[in-house]
């Protein structure tokens, strides 16, 4: 068996579309009306038509209980353009105990999101505080050549 994406309800399908795609710089890989599917391999759904397809069972929003991630390592200017696009947030931008930047917020379904910088470059922005590989590694707890090498693909990049 195979696992092919996560899929989440919405409630109209074209704004979420416009929302994912706007805000968050999400491509669309395949529309199939009722079901769009990005690319990074998550869908959404109608949530009127997916409810047929299960037999018109409950379908409950806002469980707090299941979200998507993204990565993006200018994680400021994402929170500014979801200020300046009045988002719901969780939380603002803070710092897991790993030292890495994330923020989250609610989609308009209220689908928790998360976004978070790449650990490669928490790696990078760590090193250019200061801090030696050793130290960097026992944080993040990420392989020290993984530290190394995360590094040195953001000092040549």
């Amino acid at each position: 068996m195979k696992f092919i994406c996560p899929l989440i309800t919405v409630s109209e399908i074209e704004r979420s579309r416009k929302f994912y795609e706007n805000l968050l710089g999400q491509k669309v890989k395949y529309d199939f009306g009722e079901n769009v599917t990005f690319y990074g391999d998550f869908a959404i759904h109608l949530e009127s038509h997916f409810k047929e397809l299960i037999d018109n069972k409950e379908i409950r929003i806002g469980g707090n209980n299941f979200e998507l991630y993204f990565e993006n390592d200018d994680i400021e200017a994402i929170v500014d353009k979801l200020k300046n696009n009045n988002v719901v947030f969780i939380h603002g931008l803070r710092e897991q105990p790993w030292r890495q930047k994330v923020v989250r917020f609610y989609d308009l379904d209220n689908n928790i999101i998360e976004v978070g910088e790449s650990m490669e470059y928490v790696s990078f922005r760590l090193r250019k505080e200061g801090l030696n590989f050793d130290h960097i590694s026992r944080i993040t707890n990420m392989p020290e050549d993984f530290v190394r090498a995360s590094i040195e693909k953001y000092s040549n990049g």
